[in-house]
């Protein structure tokens, strides 16, 4: 039985894109690519989705101006010396290209609001970069009508294979650094973890349990801590760890900044680091040379991650194809001044 619809009517509303989707029994990013006219849909699915187009009165959008010479680069916040190496990253490309970067802050939330996206749109930028955060899939599709790239860096969730992102090994990381505190003898190690919605964190948290379960060291629940990347969860935990009946002998802090809260918990409670307290960080941030003792902590290449990122918009802007999606960059073991042997005799030093 054939089904066929009367063309709308004269004066109704054209449809949406996401209604073209509902009644095409596709996505949203389908319909987007096949009213853009990009190639990547198969051609029976473009010839039933451009049927309902003509059907439904569906009325295409003028294809956009050329895009304004600027990159968007979004970060969940603005505090210091992380977004600062990203910042350097996209710096190093974007002038390569001649690009201007404009900077804009969620304020601690990791997906925009409506008045970011509409901002974005009116400015008309060659490619957005967004740092620890992402968009809601709406938002995805309102950059990629307008055919305006998105790369994710050090994503908070899985992104995949819809949005390119460039991350680092953050489990042979975490795997990395607690090997390190088990090679020099320590077997009560805490982890002060990344918050759970963080892809990072949960990576390196992983590898922390790997390391452990690989030589045989039952993880103590009691020493698995859940921060927020935040100075304050580092000293907090910190506090509470190192008054326990059995505190730990060394503390794996998910980033440097929670690594600097561990050594001032240490600092109030008279515990040296690292003779009574090995800690290990995460980032390397220019920070973790300058604290005493020097930290220990894992590489993250947030500068070079900033740069691989900004390239590939800057290819995806210019119509090229990306020879993939995912980019994930090698983490490395810095050894500094802040881990040792365990002492003799664990607990509260005297």
């Amino acid at each position: 039985m054939t089904v066929t619809r009367d063309p709308a009517p004269s004066g109704a509303t054209p449809p949406t894109i996401a209604q073209l989707a509902e009644l095409a029994g596709v996505s949203v990013a389908t319909v987007s690519k096949v009213v853009n006219g990009r190639s990547e849909v198969a051609a029976e699915t473009r010839a039933h989705i451009e049927r309902l187009i003509q059907e439904h009165g569906y009325r295409r959008q003028k294809r956009r101006a050329n895009p304004s010479g600027l990159l968007e680069l979004v970060f969940d916040e603005l505090e210091g010396a992380y977004e600062m190496e990203i910042i350097k990253g996209v710096e190093q490309v974007a002038r390569e290209h001649r690009l201007a970067v404009v900077l804009s802050e969620l304020q601690g939330r990791h997906t925009p609001g409506r008045g970011w996206i509409e901002d974005v749109l009116a400015r008309r930028p060659a490619g957005v970069i967004a740092v620890f955060s992402g968009l809601t899939a709406e938002q995805r599709d309102q950059l990629d009508t307008r055919d305006i790239p998105l790369v994710l860096v050090d994503p908070t969730g899985d992104p995949g294979h819809q949005v390119p992102s460039v991350g680092a090994g953050n489990w042979s990381g975490g795997l990395s650094a607690t090997r390190h505190l088990l090679e020099l003898g320590h077997r009560r190690i805490a982890v002060i973890t990344g918050p759970a919605h963080a892809l990072a964190g949960r990576a390196r948290l992983d590898g922390y349990r790997a390391a452990m379960d690989t030589a045989g060291v039952p993880v103590d629940p009691e020493l698995v801590r859940e921060g927020d990347f935040h100075v304050e969860a580092g000293l907090a935990h910190a506090r509470e760890l190192l008054r326990l009946p059995h505190p730990p002998t060394a503390v794996f802090a998910a980033n440097d900044w929670q690594a600097v809260g561990v050594y001032q918990a240490a600092n109030e409670l008279g515990w040296r680091i690292p003779d009574d307290l090995s800690v290990i960080g995460f980032d390397d941030l220019p920070l973790a040379r300058w604290v005493t003792p020097a930290l220990t902590t894992v590489r993250q290449p947030l500068t070079e991650m900033a740069a691989a990122a900004t390239g590939m918009v800057v290819a995806l802007a210019q119509g090229e194809p990306l020879p993939r999606n995912r980019l994930e960059l090698a983490t490395d073991l810095v050894l500094r001044a802040s881990t040792a042997p365990p002492p003799k005799v664990s607990g509260k030093p005297s």
